[in-house]
């Protein structure tokens, strides 16, 4: 247990310390499904299953896999929206020590094959819309076998039929291959049972993705306890229980959605309202629908809600907490969900967090009883956390900007094949303990409540979703008529951030509205839209520092400014 710290004071009924236990993701679900068998563990539109049926799906999805050929210590790609299939798979693979590299279904075949590569993926998992793209980029990696899903395995006949109407007769027929299996068949089929592997809480479980210094993702491994531990947090801190259901918005790919929305309902026994396409539409119609208790979701969800009239007309006295993360929360749409929500007969605040993908996802919160004005709330049980002055271990004083460093159970083993980049965040520290220097800036206030102020790394949050602008950089030096380029990311009232290149062309080559529809068009070829660039505007140069680097903060600030002219920018920086 920790020793006394500032915050535990608002901790209110929230315990201190949490008695982890040393078991597997799947074990620790057992125990909700020994707990409450015939309570709902997820609803996908309007198709139930309680959370005994669930554990027979995942041990059935375990039997086939081992069938396949997946053992202890291999890898699987899961590369699925927010179905039953995805978390089916991903519980079964644990349940055989297997280990799931969760990854964007919308990943271009460029993209596949490089998380199939590093993760040194033998199987995977995607939809069978997404067939020919994941078909080719298993050429040359260690994926051999290809599993495909469709959207309408889990859906009532009316809504299948409803689907193929609309979207499932566009999909293009798939070719029977020796490689190809389809989910349907392999759920249907009897195998031998695989046994329930033998593995430590310590032992890698997860591959989420983030960024890196040269544009390429950085694999984050993540252990069994780092998914527990992060799970029954969340579930402590918001009194989740087998009473409560909570709105998966955020996809399984995404720390947020994968331990938040689904993994922490199912450590407390709770529902989880699978939402496999977002819309606000969609989630404003499911919030009428559904009432679910809990909301999770980023800025740009939050500000489409409070213009939708579904969800302005809606009975909201279900919501017992609603948090928002992975960006900053402008005030006025805090306070206009707030408003609409007590006028529709709900009485909670829009609380934010923080976390990073390095220690799963969320690891602090605003407590649900104290609010405080700008503040990111105060850690959860067991994770320590403070402010450091930057390049250093020093601690920096009460109020003083540094790096924010954390250390305690969800904090990540480390980078995949990446010794050197590991050492550099995951610091021993004068105090003896293992601590994550996260580069992001932050402060603290005397109680312990901490104030996030921005990324040190460079980094684009368009919509929620991280764009790292090295990578968007590389694809546009492929085009041969780039000569140099550099990415930024734009203020935008519905995005956040919007993706914006500056490119200097080569001699020779003009600037046109025809040139940048090709550019965009160039990156749509190999990256997922929201990391495509909006606008492109060409330069003869591009402004450098002192030691020949390109200036991305002198283009960041020209362009803020040009908002501020334009009165579409009112903020600080």
């Amino acid at each position: 247990m920790l020793p006394e710290k500032a915050w535990h004071k608002f901790y209110s009924t929230v315990p201190r310390s949490i008695d982890y236990p040393d078991m597997t993701m799947y074990e620790s679900l057992l125990q909700s499904v020994n707990r409450v068998p015939d309570k709902i563990a997820w609803d996908f539109m309007g198709t139930l299953c309680t959370y005994k049926s669930f554990e027979n799906q995942i041990s059935r999805c375990a039997d086939a896999l081992a069938h396949l050929g997946l053992k202890k210590g291999d890898t699987i790609t899961i590369s699925m929206p927010t179905t039953p299939q995805g978390i089916i798979c991903f519980y079964a693979a644990n349940k055989i020590g297997a280990v799931a590299s969760m990854i964007h279904p919308l990943s271009t075949e460029a993209e596949i094959a490089f998380y199939l590569g590093i993760s040194n993926s033998c199987m995977a998992l995607t939809l069978d819309a997404f067939f020919a793209k994941f078909n080719k980029a298993m050429n040359g990696t260690p994926c051999k076998t290809l599993i495909l899903a469709k959207i309408g395995n889990y859906l009532s006949p009316v809504k299948k039929f409803g689907f193929w109407l609309t979207k499932g007769r566009k999909i293009p027929k798939v070719p029977v291959e020796k490689h190809i299996f389809f989910w349907d068949q392999l759920m249907n089929s009897s195998f031998p049972k695989a046994p329930k592997a033998v593995m430590s809480s310590d032992d890698t479980a997860v591959i989420l993705y983030s960024g890196g210094t040269t544009g390429k993702p950085k694999g984050i491994l993540l252990s069994n306890m780092n998914f527990i531990s992060e799970g029954m947090m969340v579930a402590a801190w918001g009194d989740l229980s087998e009473h409560d259901s909570i709105l998966a918005i955020l996809p399984i790919f995404h720390g947020f959605g994968l331990g938040v929305c689904i993994n922490a309902a199912f450590m407390g026994g709770g529902k989880s309202i699978l939402v496999p396409q977002f819309t606000p539409e969609i989630v404003a119609r499911l919030i009428k629908t559904k009432k679910p208790n809990f909301i999770i979701g980023v800025p740009t969800l939050y500000a489409a809600l409070n213009k939708n009239p579904d969800f302005q007309n809606s009975d909201l006295s279900c919501i017992k907490a609603a948090f928002c993360g992975a960006d900053t929360l402008p005030t006025t749409v805090k306070n206009e969900f707030e408003r609409l929500v007590r006028k529709r007969g709900g009485n909670v605040k829009l609380l934010e967090g923080y976390g990073l993908t390095e220690a799963v996802t969320a690891i602090m919160a605003t407590p649900l009883d104290h609010f405080r004005e700008g503040s990111v709330g105060i850690p959860f049980p067991d994770m320590d956390a403070k402010i450091v002055l930057l390049h250093s271990i020093q601690e920096a004083g009460v109020g003083e900007d540094g790096e924010l460093c954390l250390s305690g159970p969800a904090v990540m083993k480390g980078y995949l094949n990446k010794k050197e980049e590991t050492d550099e965040v995951l610091k021993r520290h004068e105090d003896g303990k293992l601590w994550l220097h996260t580069g992001d800036i932050a402060s603290r206030d005397k109680d312990g409540f901490f104030y996030f102020k921005l990324r040190q790394k460079r980094m684009i949050k368009s919509s929620g979703m991280n764009v790292y602008p090295a990578q968007v950089e590389e694809v546009l030096y492929k085009h041969p008529e780039v000569s140099d380029v550099c990415v930024i990311g734009v203020p935008d009232m519905d995005q956040v951030e919007r993706v914006k290149a500056f490119v200097v062309l080569k001699p020779g080559i003009s600037a046109s509205p025809d040139k940048e529809k090709e550019l965009i068009a160039h990156c749509r070829k190999e990256l997922i839209k929201w990391s495509c660039p909006r606008t492109i505007e060409f330069r003869e140069t591009l402004p450098t520092t002192l030691v020949g680097k390109i200036a991305y903060k002198i283009l960041q600030d020209q362009e803020i400014e040009t908002l501020r002219k334009q009165g579409e920018y009112t903020g600080d920086k």
